[in-house]
């Protein structure tokens, strides 16, 4: 990457992920040394707990009870606590597991959890087993809704490098897991041989997250530094979406069908000609809906457009639609996320205006066909995490974690 795109690539990402954010020259999770620092988000020095009070990023999950279950990481602790009224007040956390410095807080990492209809929870995180920042993805069990959890355990037998999980759980109470995988890249090396990025693999499991069926590579060169989508798919398997790298070493998005049987064809979101060394840690997401509609959406600096996107796919991803701008031309846009309900859609995203950032909303009723005017929703200073969007039946909610305001649970029915 020339030093003129570099710079404006950085300055992209200092503004559009919200600002008050730094270049952690002695942190910084690169995977090789051609790759971009990781932008980190900038912690106050006082906030050095692991409490809520002082997470980095935290992710929701309604239980079958209605109860939320809410897994953060702070401090280099990952913990979980639960709610009985939509995150207001919070039960005594439960401290998981505790790795310091080591524990993966990137700008795409955070932790997993979700629980079947039997109230079995089930939590994945990784952390940094060497200064080569080398992952590993770890696993707990709750058999008692969260109260306590199994010891932490590694995911997979390999000894590369495995990072960024992504988790779902299916209708039948099977949990899906998804991440970046090192082992073909790591094979590379022991022959000699250089190959870039990473893969993508996962795994299913049938008894709540104790055991897994064996990890399967759904496609073999992947980014290796940016979170995969993962959405349900009506028909019993599921989608993902994620950075792909395809020939020439352009990092363009890519979705798949995978079921419990295998994973289906590697289908391009689109061209956008985004050739790059670096590591732009900006994950895709996700949400098919109940006619089986994938939609998408997306952050790319290509040479055939620049910022964040949305398209979908009547067909399962053989063919997606014109790839539709999110938000002005000019506006600092990062961090987009999906949830379908049913044929309704929901998008939210970040913006940011050099002061403050504020989570923008659309929403369509008719399977992304139109879209409603966008609004704002909550806005911040400082630092913010990633917005996230859940439901409870047909009640959809906008999870987001700041510095300032702390963790908040919007609904967004009536907004």
């Amino acid at each position: 990457m020339n030093t003129k795109l570099n710079s404006i690539f950085t300055k992209f990402l200092l503004l559009g992920l919200g600002g008050f954010f730094i270049l952690q020259s002695a942190v910084a999770q690169t995977d090789h040394s051609s790759h971009m620092m990781d932008i980190a988000p900038a912690k106050p020095a006082a906030c050095a707990g692991s409490g809520l009070e002082c997470a980095n990023a935290a992710t929701p999950f309604f239980m079958a009870d209605s109860s939320l279950l809410l897994a953060w990481t702070a401090g280099g602790v990952v913990s979980v606590a639960q709610s009985g009224d939509k995150g207001k007040t919070f039960s005594s956390p439960v401290a998981i597991a505790q790795h310091g410095k080591s524990l993966d807080s990137g700008a795409d990492a955070r932790p997993q959890i979700v629980a079947n209809s039997n109230g079995q929870v089930f939590l994945a995180y990784a952390f940094f087993k060497d200064s080569n920042w080398n992952a590993q993805i770890n696993t707990s069990v709750s058999n008692d809704g969260g109260k306590i959890f199994s010891t932490p355990n590694s995911l997979v037998n390999d000894s590369s490098s495995q990072r960024f999980p992504s988790v779902l759980v299916q209708p039948d109470n099977k949990i899906f897991v998804a991440w970046i995988d090192k082992r073909l890249v790591a094979d590379a090396k022991k022959a000699g041989q250089q190959r870039l990025g990473g893969s993508i693999a996962y795994a299913f499991s049938e008894d709540g997250g104790v055991t897994f069926a064996p990890e399967r590579i759904a496609n073999e060169s992947s980014c290796e530094c940016c979170r995969i989508g993962v959405s349900g798919d009506p028909k019993g398997g599921v989608g993902i979406v994620y950075r792909a790298i395809f020939p020439g070493g352009v990092r363009d998005h890519a979705s798949q069908i995978i079921t419990s049987s295998g994973s289906g064809q590697i289908r391009r979101v689109s061209n956008d000609g985004w050739k790059t060394d670096a590591c732009p840690h900006h994950g895709p997401t996700i949400a098919i809906s109940d006619s089986g509609k994938i939609h998408v959406a997306w952050f790319t600096q290509g040479s055939a457009r620049s910022g964040v996107f949305y398209a979908s796919s009547v067909n399962q991803g053989e063919a997606y639609t014109r790839p539709q701008r999110i938000g002005a031309v000019d506006a600092n846009i990062s961090r987009p996320y999906l949830l379908a309900v049913g044929k309704s859609i929901w998008l939210v995203w970040k913006e940011f205006d050099g002061v403050r950032t504020s989570i923008h909303l659309k929403k369509s009723f008719d399977d992304g066909k139109t879209w409603s005017v966008p609004v704002m929703v909550s806005s911040t200073t400082g630092y913010s995490d990633h917005p996230l969007l859940l439901n409870q039946d047909d009640e959809v909610y906008l999870s987001w974690l700041t510095r300032e305001d702390g963790y908040q649970l919007i609904p967004l029915n009536s907004r």
